[in-house]
């Protein structure tokens, strides 16, 4: 087995569409650093779809060898199958781990699931429209564990540092990973497991209670935790675990004016911010500069698989270099 085949596959995907500065910039940089690397990204710009899919709608996908050569990349290096797909982030997830890839590139089996690197934030609310963070939870649905990743300006300009932190946080990553998934399309599934939420009983000791960490790098080897990262701007090069925080988009909508029977416009674009503080937050962390790395549940509460709400806390436990503690054994 050579070497670029002992390392395992990384199945890559973003909203902004597979001819992206970020995702570009993404590929380059795991050729370079000896990331066997297979993608199915949109054709073009899904921003904000959130986890909408294509119900009953043909979807072609394409191969995008042309793009290997575009890009520079260095076979000699690693591996990289890039393809497209006319539809939503989901829709790759949905596409190529329930049969897409088993199809188009029998024999791989990717360990790890990265989304982005997105150009804007997604931090707080936005866990909620953005197709970045849709995909890596689509994935999660899927039993895979899944990074989304963001810049969080809506200027090119200085993204090489998040694709430099995303490629940082991939590799401290992958040290907890099996080479091949360990729960991809969840063929069994184990209510015992001791990360899960007891919902409606709220047992006196948690199962987790004696190795909080060990349950956490099981939850994000089965898919019910995903990692969300974003990087500011002139990122200083030191990480924050975090959770969501707060911020309120004000004046988002404009519309023109109705004269006589004339429909009124309403458009949704830019927007004000407020900011309100919380501790260890996302928003908080990179308005200090910080690339921040949330720990967040894929599940809804009340969900079978849902995670166990006092054990989230342990997420917020850093190690030394600011990563999450769990991911470090």
């Amino acid at each position: 087995m050579s070497t670029t085949e002992e390392q395992g596959w990384i199945l890559l995907t973003n909203d902004d569409g597979i001819e992206a500065p970020g995702f570009q910039l993404l590929v380059q940089a795991l050729n370079k650093a000896g990331h066997n690397v297979v993608a199915f990204a949109p054709h073009e710009n899904n921003s904000a779809a959130g986890m909408r899919i294509n119900l009953g709608t043909p979807m072609e996908l394409r191969s995008r060898e042309d793009l290997v050569a575009t890009w520079e990349l260095n076979p000699e290096l690693s591996q990289t199958l890039l393809y497209e797909l006319e539809g939503t982030p989901c829709d790759t997830m949905i596409v190529a781990l329930d049969g897409g890839l088993a199809h188009t590139v029998p024999g791989i089996h990717p360990r790890l699931v990265v989304s982005g690197v997105n150009l804007g934030p997604n931090m707080s609310q936005d866990s909620y429209h953005s197709g970045t963070m849709g995909a890596a939870r689509e994935a999660g649905l899927y039993g895979m564990p899944a990074i989304a990743s963001s810049f969080t300006s809506f200027e090119r300009e200085g993204m090489e540092d998040a694709v430099e932190a995303t490629v940082q946080l991939i590799e401290v990553a992958l040290r907890v990973l099996p080479k091949k998934p360990v729960n991809l399309r969840r063929p069994k599934v184990d209510l015992s497991a001791t990360h899960l939420s007891r919902w409606p009983d709220i047992p006196d000791k948690p199962a987790w209670e004696d190795d909080p960490q060990s349950a956490l790098r099981t939850a994000f080897q089965q898919g019910e935790l995903m990692l969300n990262l974003n990087v500011p701007p002139g990122w200083n090069g030191e990480v924050s675990t975090t959770r969501l925080g707060m911020r309120w988009y004000r004046d988002a909508v404009s519309f023109n004016s109705i004269e006589s029977e004339e429909a009124a416009t309403f458009t949704i674009g830019a927007a004000s911010i407020d900011h309100s503080e919380v501790a260890q937050s996302d928003c908080d962390v990179v308005a200090k500069g910080m690339a921040s790395v949330s720990c967040l549940p894929v599940w809804p509460q009340t969900h079978p698989l849902a995670l166990d709400d006092k054990l989230l806390t342990w997420a917020l436990k850093s190690c030394e270099g600011g990563y999450p503690a769990w991911l470090y054994d």
